[in-house]
């Protein structure tokens, strides 16, 4: 166990939504069950990886919408593994001095980005979990580069779809708010079912180690609650301030994405 109460061990029993997702991207950074389970998504769900492409896409966009917007700090929690471009690298593509800090839950995410991100001093990565919020402010991992007294661009991206109904992602996203001053900025993207059947794309997270919970874009818009969404709104992510064509059905993406403003 580590210091914050999460195992250290990475298990390859089961498949982890952080790494079907790098296998998605055609990152390497999985194991057998993962592909397995990423084949079986794509099966279920045509788009599957064209999707999570345009998703990678709208992080760059947003990020680079909040760097500059005058944003200097960001917290990115639900990271998943670090894809070159990552989010530092974006960020600082737009101003170099950007700090960030990385969550997630999942070991092998944390042992590859210490391994690979910058030891500058403008980023650090924590082991920790989303379902408990609290413990992510108060980290001292967190505190090592973000200043809460400062705007912060606050990442939820293709994270909340894996907590249940149960787990409270609108508490989640409070906590998460209320430690955010005025001026700051959440960017969040969740998958849906609106646009097609999803169920067999539920069907491959049921054996993971975290289940697929989508959402209507009724429930998506209310976790932006405490924040003004900037245009053009809650949006399909291809569709989130293009900068190139969209992909093949786009209309088919399962995925809402949106970034909104914390004005007080």
């Amino acid at each position: 166990m580590t210091q914050d109460g999460l195992s250290a061990e990475i298990d390859t029993s089961r498949p982890h939504p952080a790494r079907i997702y790098d296998y998605l991207l055609g990152g390497k950074d999985n194991y057998e069950v993962d592909r397995r389970a990423g084949d079986e998504l794509a099966a279920a769900a045509p788009e599957a990886r064209s999707g999570v492409r345009a998703n990678r896409a709208f992080l760059r966009r947003a990020v680079r919408y909040v760097v500059g917007s005058g944003v200097r700090q960001i917290l990115d929690v639900g990271t998943g593994l670090p894809t070159s471009p990552n989010v530092h690298e974006t960020a600082q593509e737009v101003a170099p001095d950007v700090r960030v800090a990385y969550v997630d839950n999942d070991p092998i995410v944390s042992a590859h980005a210490n391994a690979l991100l910058s030891r500058s001093g403008t980023t650090s990565v924590v082991l920790a979990d989303l379902r408990d919020p609290q413990r992510i402010v108060d980290h001292p991992g967190i505190r090592q580069v973000i200043d809460f007294d400062e705007p912060v661009a606050l990442l939820l991206v293709a994270v909340l779809h894996f907590l249940t109904d149960e787990e409270k992602p609108e508490q989640v996203v409070a906590t998460l708010r209320e430690a955010l001053p005025a001026g700051s900025f959440l960017v969040l993207s969740h998958a849906t079912g609106d646009f097609a059947d999803r169920s067999g794309a539920q069907a491959v997270y049921s054996n993971a180690t975290a289940t697929l919970n989508l959402r209507t874009r009724t429930e998506v818009e209310r976790l932006f609650d405490g924040f003004e969404l900037v245009e053009p709104g809650l949006a399909q992510v291809p569709f989130w301030r293009p900068d190139t064509p969209p992909p093949a059905r786009s209309g088919e993406i399962g995925f809402y994405g949106g970034v909104a403003r914390k004005s007080r």
